[in-house]
């Protein structure tokens, strides 16, 4: 099982990012993948979810209408498009496995990328 996250760098506040969130060894229909962002001295924070239980997209919401999550290839690669970026977005991102399909910080997350560096200059 393999989740590699790419696609960090930097970018002024107002910009774009594409992330995105390579799957390998899991099993489609068994799980939901989620983006979770941590910033230095601040606790990891969760960030979106894709195909979670009562909706098939969930974001928290200091993101929501910014950016948005997305999967092709039945799962193989998930994507966190983010627009209108602002400083408080920089942050190492990670994706993870979500096994209930809860989409919230409170699921079981059992495997995990390695994280991007998402840095937002002002």
């Amino acid at each position: 099982v393999q989740l590699q996250a790419s696609g960090g760098g930097l970018v002024q506040a107002g910009g774009s990012l594409r992330l995105s969130c390579a799957v390998s060894g899991l099993t489609y229909s068994s799980y939901a993948i989620a983006w979770f962002r941590q910033a230095p001295g601040k606790e990891r924070e969760w960030v979106a979810g894709i195909s979670c239980t009562n909706d098939d997209t969930v974001y928290s919401d200091s993101v929501k209408g910014r950016f948005t999550i997305a999967s092709e290839n039945a799962k193989d690669t998930v994507y966190l498009q983010m627009n209108s970026l602002k400083p408080e977005d920089a942050a190492v991102y990670y994706c993870a496995a979500d096994l209930y399909h809860l989409c919230n910080e409170h699921s079981r997350y059992t495997h995990w990328g390695q994280g991007t560096q998402v840095t937002v200059s002002s």
